[in-house]
């Protein structure tokens, strides 16, 4: 479907899809491009892809990805905006800037060019990521085309858009928040007496085994909670230690303050 894809922004999300790209068609044309040129570079280097210009890619890539901030988005797409009204063949932009519509992009591109909105996590970079991902004058084919190109993410899953800065802030944010967790439960152990090596590998498979253990059975984590509270018991005292510190409404407020930045980054705030 996408015979050549190209990347505007090779910066940590733009080279993790990159990689994963890579790693499902090896063997298919990759174009890179950078502000910073020695970046592009080197990850075309590792990839045996090809470092090429944003205006290149403007003119000559069938899917080509807009990797790069919010805040720069709209410089970016107006340097290329004559070379997109140059073409004659389709071709989609895939956009991953935090609070800016499909529509927007279209707007800032000069034309209603056909849009895929993803919003990525970090956790793609190890095959665990989700990716929210909804179209505007996408087809089908071409939507499962891009899924496709980007399988070993982890967890690829479409939604409206009017719901995506919502799910953009558990799900792109939210890890985060949990690294914080990770840390904090790890330096509790090392309070304890625990070798910080070993905290951090507990505190890591711990957090790993209950997020695996929530989704593949189906329980509510409330009542996953409630098999390891005995009556009492250990965990129902630091559990009562984490609601003394407010640790469900704090981790509330931090979603909510996450989603309240998208919105604000959607009016240019």
């Amino acid at each position: 479907m996408f015979d050549t894809v190209g990347i505007i922004g090779t910066g940590a999300m733009g080279g993790a899809v990159a990689r994963l790209i890579h790693s499902v068609q090896p063997g298919k044309p990759l174009f890179l491009s950078n502000r910073t040129v020695g970046k592009a570079e080197a990850l075309a280097a590792e990839l045996h892809a090809q470092v090429s210009t944003n205006e290149e890619i403007a003119r000559d890539c069938d899917l080509i990805f807009l990797a790069v901030k919010p805040q720069m988005m709209p410089g970016v797409l107006a340097a290329l905006a004559s070379a997109f009204a140059a073409r004659t063949d389709r071709f989609v932009l895939v956009t991953m800037a935090a609070g800016l519509t499909a529509e927007t992009i279209r707007t800032l591109s000069g034309r209603s060019y056909p849009v895929i909105r993803m919003m990525p996590n970090t956790p793609i970079t190890v095959g665990a990521g989700i990716i929210t991902y909804c179209g505007r004058d996408v087809t089908d084919e071409e939507l499962s085309a891009f899924t496709v190109l980007l399988k070993d993410a982890g967890t690829l899953d479409p939604i409206p858009e009017h719901l995506i800065d919502a799910a953009s802030a558990i799900a792109g944010c939210g890890p985060a928040f949990v690294d914080l967790f990770l840390e904090a439960l790890a330096d509790g152990a090392v309070a304890c007496g625990l070798p910080r090596a070993k905290a951090l590998l507990y505190a890591a498979q711990t957090v790993e085994g209950a997020a695996k253990a929530a989704r593949e059975t189906g329980e509510h984590p409330g009542k996953l909670k409630d098999v390891v509270c005995s009556p009492a018991g250990s965990t129902i005292q630091g559990v009562r230690a984490l609601e003394k510190g407010g640790f469900r409404s704090a981790v509330m407020e931090a979603v909510i303050a996450a989603y309240e930045k998208n919105l604000a980054l959607k009016k240019g705030e």
